[in-house]
């Protein structure tokens, strides 16, 4: 096998220098990365990790690497690999298979071939290691205890994979974390999203219509920080409690059909194919803008635009401009995929340190527990959550208070 399938190794020293900054700004993983040098929780233990492949989750595989872990990289979508990152980590001796706008066949080849040391865990982002070893590559998992699951998306066919009973081993949703997916999915998505958004239109948000399908938690950090941007938000949902809650949060709430002539920016952030159709884009104002934060480009009909469209250019540097029939035009950002990662850095780094401590506090709860758990998805347990919680607090330099005996005792009892 290969010992890497990247773009070229000569870009390593500016993806060590990326690296070196997230670092700096991660105290959470560089805390476990000192444990981990005297501890080594993974010394002899295969991982082969796909998310993302940029420097927060770099210095996550070095910090698992510290342990000992055998690793094994790839990316998790083929337009957030930043190849100066997949250099550096292959220059420090990892497998790595990762090239920035690798082909749908490329791509596949790389997660298979992140799985060929057959590994022991799995870290994924979107379930592609899992999905591969389930409906490919049955062989590669052969030796696998479990692994842990990063974002909304990979759950959520994890979970499918479990109703069906298929599963062949446990899998922890990482991202069902409170530690994860009240900051990571809320602060760090709207953040990131935004910033992807601005740097890529040069254009103002205050003013304008922003409509936002979908009301997780995602697209909550989405609305909220559109709004603080001065932006007017119309949010779409099918939850008939999201869509109340979006309403009491101070957002309009209809239908997509509805919305879509009203907004000048639209984000899906769902989970689910066809939120925005070519049938709602023919609706749209001229040039309305159009991205995804969801983890595959499916939430907008980037096909059947593409089979609609009288022309297609790039508008600019990562927007692609659609001529349609009715002679408006509407911008597509990232070719519909994850927009803050695609077409940007992605989550702010103190954030990502929250999750990834997560993902390497759960790794290690799965190599000591997978006999016990079964082939099922479980949440993370409650104890990781306080760790991270506090190291977080501590890195803040923050005390709370601690309940006393007498409050623990009126807390446990049914008597008043």
């Amino acid at each position: 096998m290969k010992q890497y399938e990247i773009k070229d190794i000569a870009l390593a020293p500016s993806g060590h220098q990326k690296i070196e900054w997230v670092k700096n700004n991660m105290p959470l993983l560089s805390g476990l990365e000192e444990e981990f040098q005297k501890t080594k929780p993974f010394q002899g233990v295969k991982v082969s990790l796909s998310v993302h492949l940029e420097a927060k989750t770099a210095y996550l595989c070095k910090v698992l690497a510290a342990g000992g872990a055998d690793m094994s990289v790839t990316g998790s979508n083929v337009l957030s690999t930043q190849d100066d990152i997949a250099a550096a980590l292959a220059d420090v001796g990892m497998k790595v298979y990762a090239i920035h706008g690798a082909s749908e066949a490329e791509y596949d080849q790389h997660i298979q071939m992140a799985l060929e040391h057959k590994p022991n865990i799995i870290i994924d982002d979107g379930g592609d290691l899992v999905g591969m070893i389930h409906n490919k590559r049955p062989d590669l998992g052969e030796e696998t205890w479990g692994g842990c699951e990063e974002t909304t998306t990979g759950v959520i066919r994890l979970k499918a994979m479990e109703r069906e009973g298929i599963l062949k081993f446990p899998m922890v949703a990482v991202n069902d974390a409170r530690c994860k997916y009240l900051f990571d999915n809320r602060y760090g998505t709207g953040q990131s999203v935004w910033d992807s958004i601005m740097r890529n239109t040069n254009l103002i948000v205050a003013s304008k219509t922003v409509v936002v399908a979908g009301y997780g938690w995602c697209s909550r950090g989405i609305a909220m920080r559109a709004a603080s941007l001065g932006a007017s938000v119309i949010v779409t949902e099918i939850d008939p409690v999201k869509a109340i809650e979006a309403k009491m949060d101070g957002f309009a709430v209809m239908t997509m059909e509805k919305a879509a002539p009203l907004g000048d920016i639209f984000v899906t952030a769902t989970g689910c194919a066809h939120t925005i159709t070519v049938e709602h884009m023919l609706t749209m104002k001229d040039r309305a803008i159009l991205c995804n934060a969801g983890h595959f480009n499916v939430e907008i009909d980037v096909a059947g635009l593409e089979k609609a469209a009288l022309e297609k250019k790039e508008t600019r540097k990562n927007i692609m401009g659609y001529k349609l029939p009715n002679g408006k035009h509407v911008n597509i950002i990232a070719e519909g995929r994850l927009v803050n990662i695609a077409a940007a850095d992605g989550h702010p780094a103190e954030i990502m340190d929250m999750s990834f401590a997560v993902q390497a506090l759960s790794a290690i709860y799965v190599m000591n527990n997978y006999k016990q758990i079964g082939n099922k998805v479980i949440d993370v347990s409650g104890e990781i959550d306080d760790v991270v919680a506090r190291r977080k607090l501590e890195s803040w330099g923050i005390e709370i208070d601690t309940l006393t005996a007498e409050q623990e005792k009126y807390l446990n009892s049914w008597l008043v």
